[in-house]
């Protein structure tokens, strides 16, 4: 596997604010990732690299009020502008990307390649999110997200916090994973790298979107594909089999032992995953690895 190099840059977006972008490779297809609610363009670090490196062009982002990119003034946040941004960073690719989007993400893929025409995807592949979602699980992230307002004296102790939310993962963040979450504040402790107000606009009116999102999803007629992890408390077999009920065309593949975090738990099946798909939709792009399958 060649190695990759990337470039950053900042792009403006719809409405001028500008978001964090990496770019990996130079191949085709052009794979647009969107990350999930509090996450950064880092979370598909491993997969834009290996992708770029068998062949595809792999751009990642910071949504707005997470990691790197400009935070919204007066923290006035609603998911209109989210998919903006996303719909924005397709017209400016070269060509139609295929979207990876993971929860929030994916939603946001969903919605665009539902209403909008022409659609501004050439595929979409969902990381463990459909149109309806567990409550549960979505609960037990918010929770989360939510339960360090004073943030935490050092990276130990952020480290032992997330190692105690993600605990199928056998390793613990060193510093260096860390800082890109983390912002030092006035007063020496470290908080999370997202806008707390994200928390009041995004998630208040994630609930009335759900029919929204059913409605688009049952207007998609690009490729998709649906990863979802075995152990996820977010999507379940029956949210998954209404989704397939509206996007008959879709396929489905259920990574064993991934949790909701599945790119994280599970990098190499993940991204085999994406590779096949990719070269099953788009002969021309990137190669299939040749690996055994782990995943069913």
């Amino acid at each position: 596997m060649r190695m990759v190099s990337v470039q950053t840059s900042r792009f403006p977006s719809h409405d001028g604010l500008p978001l964090a972008v990496d770019e990996r490779g130079t191949g085709a297809p052009t794979l647009l990732f969107a990350h999930g609610f509090g996450q950064t363009r880092g979370a598909w670090k491993g997969a834009a690299d290996a992708l770029a490196a068998r062949g595809c062009r792999c751009v990642t982002f910071d949504s707005r009020g997470h990691g790197e990119s400009g935070r919204v003034a007066g923290g006035d946040y609603h998911i209109e502008q989210f998919a903006g941004d996303l719909h924005a960073l397709a017209l400016a690719q070269p060509e139609p990307p295929v979207l990876v989007g993971a929860s929030m993400g994916g939603l946001l893929g969903l919605v665009l390649a539902g209403e909008a025409r022409p659609a501004p995807f050439r595929a979409l592949v969902l990381v463990d999110i459909t149109p309806r979602w567990e409550a549960a699980g979505v609960e037990r992230i918010l929770a989360f997200m939510q339960a360090h307002p004073d943030g935490f004296a050092d990276y130990a102790e952020a480290a032992e916090q997330i190692a105690a939310y993600l605990p199928q993962r056998r390793e613990r963040k060193r510093e260096d994973q860390l800082k890109p979450l983390l912002r030092e504040g006035d007063d020496g402790r470290l908080r999370w790298h997202w806008d707390p107000a994200l928390l009041a606009g995004v998630v208040r009116e994630s609930e009335r979107y759900q029919p929204r999102l059913l409605a688009a999803a049952a207007r998609v007629d690009v490729p998709v594909l649906l990863l979802s992890g075995e152990r996820s408390d977010v999507v379940s077999r029956e949210t998954v089999a209404e989704f397939l009920r509206l996007v008959p065309h879709a396929r489905h593949v259920e990574v064993q032992g991934a949790t909701h975090m599945l790119a994280g738990d599970a990098n190499d099946a993940f991204t085999r995953e994406i590779a096949a798909f990719v070269q099953d939709v788009f002969p021309g792009g990137a190669a299939r690895p040749a690996i055994p399958q782990e995943v069913h």
